[in-house]
């Protein structure tokens, strides 16, 4: 079985974002297709940076999908333990990925500004 997880981080200093929705739309689309019964659903909200190791850890999911704000070459947005914005570069985000790339096989990341990321953890 695959394993999906969502991860979603909107720091209350950062414009709103209709995680929930997206969320929603992704498991309800899943749900519809064909070969649904082999994946599952995992769902973290509100992440801070250690919870994206520990989900990592704990779940060993093949598939990551990220929701959230990206800033540019500054890093992605997730969440100090006040909630507000905790920017995590590239590199970091990349040597994260590293640890775990016999597991995780696809990471998307919907957020602007993301591309950094996104070719830092190819």
């Amino acid at each position: 079985m695959k394993k999906i997880l969502i991860l979603s981080a909107n720091p209350k200093d950062t414009s709103p974002l209709r995680l929930g929705e997206e969320a929603r739309e992704i498991e309800s689309a899943l749900q519809r297709a064909k070969n649904r019964d082999k994946f599952e659903i995992v769902s973290k909200w509100a992440v801070r940076v250690e919870d994206l190791r520990r989900a990592l850890l704990d779940r060993k999911p093949n598939i990551v999908h990220f929701c959230g704000h990206g800033a540019g070459t500054e890093g992605l947005a997730l969440e100090d333990n006040s909630g507000v914005t905790q920017l995590v570069s590239s590199e970091s985000i990349a040597n994260l990925f590293e640890l775990f790339c016999t597991t995780v096989e696809c990471v998307l990341l919907n957020a602007c500004y993301s591309e950094a990321q996104a070719q830092a953890i190819r």
